[in-house]
């Protein structure tokens, strides 16, 4: 079986760089105001104001470029996370996911018309979604090792799985376009809050955090 296509060409110029990124922003907004089964290359190519051999020599069909957005939008929570572990260090638990919920919230809500297009699409589901969960894993287990110390590796991947499956649903609920601040807020806060009392039946020691 063959294997799948793959982007035409990942670019080392800088003029090229930005061709290509100005075809996913364009391919992005379109996604988010049309849909991604409605939106043609030739349509995204007119949008970011190039050719559409251009396109093709970057992408080889539109799921390509929805790999690429998921990619991206992930890298983007991987930032911000990373950029929030500093101020982590003399939170509570419950003030520690209220922040990460936040974090990677606000950066779902930066991108919810693009993010409403990724769950509606059949390529989201057959391309990009087995990915998200194991990233976001990856980094949650961090910070429940630095919550409750060296243990059971395993014991922290169940726990990280949990609160990804748990936190990730909050969020998206939170992002949604009918959600206002107030109750997106108060939606991250009650799940920061369970999330935390269930870490509370474990044993917490005095956490000296250092990241």
């Amino acid at each position: 079986m063959p294997p799948p296509p793959r982007s035409r060409r990942l670019p080392t110029q800088d003029r090229a760089k930005a061709t290509r990124n100005q075809i996913l922003d364009a391919a992005a907004e379109l996604f988010g105001e049309r849909g991604i089964t409605e939106t043609s290359t030739n349509r995204i190519a007119a949008a970011a104001g190039v050719s559409i051999g251009t396109v093709y020599r970057y992408f080889s069909d539109r799921s390509r470029m929805v790999d690429e957005l998921l990619d991206r939008l992930l890298t983007d929570i991987e930032t911000a996370f990373t950029a929030s572990m500093f101020s982590l260090m003399d939170m509570s638990v419950q003030e520690m996911f209220t922040a990460i919920f936040g974090v990677i919230t606000d950066v779902l809500v930066a991108n919810a018309g693009l993010l409403r297009a990724l769950i509606a699409g059949v390529q989201f589901y057959s391309s990009g979604l087995p990915e998200f969960e194991p990233r976001l894993r990856l980094m949650i287990k961090m910070l429940v090792i630095q919550i409750l110390g060296a243990g059971d590796d395993h014991k922290y991947d169940v726990m990280a799985s949990v609160v990804v499956n748990t936190g990730f649903a909050a969020v998206l609920r939170a992002s949604a376009l009918d959600v206002d601040g107030r109750e997106r807020r108060e939606l991250i806060a009650a799940t920061a809050e369970m999330v935390a009392t269930w870490f509370g039946e474990h044993q917490i020691p005095d956490r000296d955090l250092t990241w």
